[in-house]
């Protein structure tokens, strides 16, 4: 007897499909395991210049000095250059349709590495697949990755249905069309209400809405956010986080968000990873298999953030023994 070990591929090559079903099969099959984004071996390092002056590293002011005296000074002065490492060979792969947090202390990297995925910055080596294609770093800014800062960078001039549709109307949408799309996204934000509203008009959290709904309507394949609620009020942020799992479930959008609240990672991630500035490098991943909405008083999710927590005192514990 030869034991066959089946899975729901098999099972479905066996019922009598045709060559082309299988290669059909095969190639989804393929794909399934192709993530969406993959960060891979990624490094990056600032230079930075520094001045110094007899020993001191102070800037000097040479405004209320006579230009001999700037020149006596400019010769005794030396400059150099640093390198500060920010990240150290970073490989990171998202599965379509994820939803993953990023935290870590400050100078981990975090926004560097979603300025290189957005790219708004290039790293030093490494590279960026999507769906198994290397990214062109040298080609202009694509719409496939949108960013979403903490700053909603909304145009004052604009109404809401004006900045939701000001990327529509950079692609040569049809004004029809364009319409039709915005309104789509401005009511699943909930601001019908106010979509003849100027920015100044709206609160925080409304802005936020907005900047949300305008990166929607462009169609990216990944949704980046930036901190976007870190300057809203408790209340208004606990109620974005739900209007936005809401938007992740009815979009299925692949999501990357970076925050310094452990508590809104855990909340909102499938999967949360935790970047070290020691390491300059993720440090360590978790798996979050709870369904959303979460409830942030569970023993589960407490667990989970005890373990984070843990993760960061290890990198706070090792910097100061440097």
């Amino acid at each position: 007897m030869t034991l066959i070990e089946t899975s729901p591929y098999t099972n479905k090559i066996k019922n009598g499909s045709s060559h082309q079903e299988r290669q059909e099969q095969q190639k989804q099959e393929t794909l399934d395991f192709i993530p969406a984004l993959h960060v891979k071996d990624v490094y990056k390092s600032f230079d930075y210049k520094i001045s110094k002056n007899n020993g001191s590293s102070k800037i000097t002011n040479y405004d209320h000095i006579s230009s001999e005296q700037q020149q006596l000074l400019s010769n005794s002065t030396r400059s150099f250059r640093t390198s500060h490492e920010v990240l150290n060979g970073v490989d990171l792969k998202i599965r379509e349709g994820e939803f993953v947090t990023i935290v870590g202390p400050s100078g981990c990297g975090k926004s560097t590495l979603l300025n290189i995925i957005a790219e708004l910055d290039k790293p030093d080596s490494g590279s960026l697949l999507i769906r198994g294609t290397v990214n062109d770093i040298n080609n202009a800014l694509s719409t496939k990755r949108i960013m979403i800062f903490q700053e909603s960078a909304l145009f004052p001039w604009l109404n809401v249905q004006e900045n939701v549709e000001f990327g529509l109307r950079i692609a040569k949408v049809h004004k029809e069309r364009r319409r039709q799309i915005a309104d789509k996204y401005i009511e699943m934000v909930g601001l019908s209400k106010f979509s003849e509203s100027l920015v100044y008009q709206l609160s925080g959290g409304m802005k936020q809405r907005v900047a949300i709904a305008r990166a929607l309507a462009i169609e990216p394949e990944v949704l980046l956010m930036d901190e976007p609620f870190a300057a809203l009020d408790v209340q208004t942020r606990d109620l974005l986080h739900e209007e936005l799992v809401g938007i992740h479930k009815t979009t299925g959008k692949t999501i990357l968000f970076v925050t310094h609240n452990i508590n809104e990672a855990i909340l909102l991630g499938d999967r949360v990873i935790v970047l070290s500035s020691v390491l300059k490098d993720i440090k360590k991943e978790f798996q979050i298999d709870i369904p959303r909405p979460r409830d942030p008083e569970s023993p589960e999710l407490y667990e989970i953030k005890k373990q984070v927590l843990r993760e960061f005192e290890g990198d706070l514990q090792i910097a100061k023994r440097k």
